[in-house]
């Protein structure tokens, strides 16, 4: 008889996770720690683009996440970049081999998001989320994919989106990054087998964290829900609600971090060796009006 507790053990592994200062990031590095890995959490911790609206995520939050990680018994150790620097990106997974050894499980999670019609964007509302969410990504996949080799094998995990499955109104440098890292994901699942390396994604729903709690947000779900956002953010958020409660099969305007943590878990374990070139979902039920 299978145990899968045993399966899912990460003992003894080094988990690398971008994003990791809050949001889905902190609570798969909490939840990889629970799992018995040993946890590098990256993040920008610093304003990643002026065409953000809502607070970026800050040194003291990936402190807080080194804590959380620390308080299962676990190390911790943390570093400050951009990954759209990919020199700074390669010196990470350098340092990261030296002091540490090597890595076993890369979860390549940190991305933003923005809304603007396609007929008032700026080169910024543009640019920035292709180079931070698809570009930077592949940052993280190429640096450390090196490593992973070296070590003789590993999991990448990578965060893409429903919004990388369908189009999204106002939405369309997000979509478009999403779904670019669909691509990254089947394309270096058959370039990496041959090195023991399985590649996955994880499709989150809307999340309640940062990316979605803001006034942009709440607005671009009424539009697309065919109604008018008032620009009253207590009455547009509850209004935003209402309309996303109703998209969802579960009934939920949006999910917590921690309702995708066990996925990453699951993708880094041995249970999940011979998964590979796949995506998991954790959207509420929203999954199911995506065709493909």
């Amino acid at each position: 008889m299978v145990d899968v507790s045993e399966r899912q053990d990460l003992t003894g592994k080094i988990a690398v996770v971008t994003g990791a200062a809050r949001g889905i990031g902190r609570a798969s590095a909490v939840a990889l720690a629970g799992a018995g890995a040993d946890v590098v959490g990256v993040d920008i911790a610093a304003r990643v683009s002026q065409s953000l609206d809502y607070a970026p995520a800050t040194a003291e939050d990936l402190v807080e996440t080194g804590r959380q990680v620390q308080a299962s018994g676990r190390r911790w150790l943390e570093k400050t970049l951009d990954q759209r620097d990919s020199a700074a990106v390669r010196k990470a997974a350098q340092e990261i081999e030296r002091e540490w050894g090597g890595v076993d499980v890369v979860f390549a999670n940190a991305g933003i998001q923005a809304f603007k019609p396609l007929l008032e964007m700026r080169d910024a509302d543009w640019y920035d989320q292709i180079e931070v969410n698809l570009n930077g990504t592949a940052n993280v996949v190429r640096a450390f994919a090196a490593v992973l080799v070296r070590r003789g094998g590993g999991r990448i995990i990578i965060t893409s989106s429903t919004q990388g499955q369908h189009g999204t109104k106002f939405g369309s440098s997000y979509s478009a990054s999403k779904w670019g890292l669909l691509g990254l994901m089947k394309s270096a699942a058959l370039e990496f087998g041959e090195h023991g390396i399985t590649v996955n994604a994880v499709i989150p729903g809307l999340i309640d964290t940062a990316l979605t709690r803001h006034e942009d947000r709440y607005a671009q779900a009424l539009a697309e829900a065919g109604q008018t956002p008032s620009r009253d953010p207590e009455k547009d958020e509850q209004a935003a609600i209402e309309a996303l409660k109703t998209k969802t099969p579960l009934g939920v305007p949006w999910l917590e971090p921690e309702d995708v943590a066990p996925l990453v878990v699951f993708l880094a374990s041995d249970a999940a060796r011979m998964v590979s070139g796949a995506a998991f979902a954790a959207t509420g039920g929203d999954s199911a009006h995506v065709t493909s």
